[in-house]
């Protein structure tokens, strides 16, 4: 015999509900990183196309803000476009520019960015973007460079190990000219000239689709953060996964090496 409908979401409700209480108990993580995966398999098991997995993609990104909102979580950095994505197919790529162009230009002109005082953010290589997404980059830091009270970054055009490189090379740079000594050189410094810095390291790391990989995401930054990974494909990624995300966080005894 089929469960009815109304049954199922009942008990999916109150598991939610009692799943949140429990989570807003406990230690919340003050950063989430997000490797967002899992786009195209959606939408290949869907029967769409590659477009409307990624299409649905996007709109998951502003569910998650909000979940992370709701929750007092005030870093969240999602995983948007990394340097390898370049060697997909060109008619791919340049979708998904305009995608996240778009995205971007849309969260900057929310009303509710400004209103819960989100400071939006973009990190990675910029130069390798077109300059109409470099002019909306601008625009959307631009406007929303006094907010506040929570940043959401977006990692686009990035890679770790070039941003570990490109630190490494403006300090140089500085110990060449004189303005820094080699024995100035520390963790911290060195967090300093990263793409992230002035923000706090990623507590909770999390990936969907089960791959169960980091593919070059703030390599630097998760030495200490506490690794997810969920078989959820990113466009089916539910409150009640990121709940269950952070439970698991809070579970885990955090020691750095202590």
């Amino acid at each position: 015999m089929k469960i009815p409908s109304i049954v199922t979401n009942k008990t999916y409700e109150y598991y939610e509900e009692k799943l949140e209480e429990e989570v807003s108990d406990g230690p919340m993580p003050r950063h989430i990183a997000i490797i967002m995966d899992g786009n195209r398999r959606y939408a290949k098991e869907l029967g769409l196309e590659t477009r409307e997995g990624h299409l649905a993609g996007k709109e998951k990104i502003r569910d998650v803000l909000n979940w992370c909102l709701k929750l007092g979580i005030r870093n969240l950095t999602v995983y948007a476009f990394s340097t390898e994505n370049f060697n997909r197919d060109e008619s791919e790529v340049n979708f998904l520019m305009e995608l996240i162009e778009t995205t971007l230009r849309e969260m900057a002109d929310d009303p509710e960015v400004e209103e819960k005082k989100i400071r939006i953010q973009v990190i990675g290589e910029k130069e390798l973007v077109p300059e109409s997404m470099q002019e909306t980059i601008r625009y959307a830091e631009e406007k929303t460079k006094d907010n506040d009270q929570y940043t959401f970054s977006m990692a686009i055009a990035y890679g770790g190990r070039q941003e570990i490189i490109s630190a490494l090379k403006d300090i140089a740079a500085k110990v060449k000219n004189g303005e820094l000594e080699v024995d100035d050189i520390s963790e911290e410094l060195v967090s300093e000239y990263l793409y992230t810095t002035g923000m706090p390291d990623p507590d909770l790391v999390l990936r969907t689709s089960g791959e169960l990989r980091i593919s070059n995401f703030l390599l630097w930054q998760l030495a200490y953060s506490e690794l997810y990974f969920t078989d959820v494909y990113w466009p089916s990624f539910r409150y009640i996964d990121l709940l269950r995300a952070i439970r698991s966080y809070q579970k885990r005894a955090r020691r750095f090496g202590k």
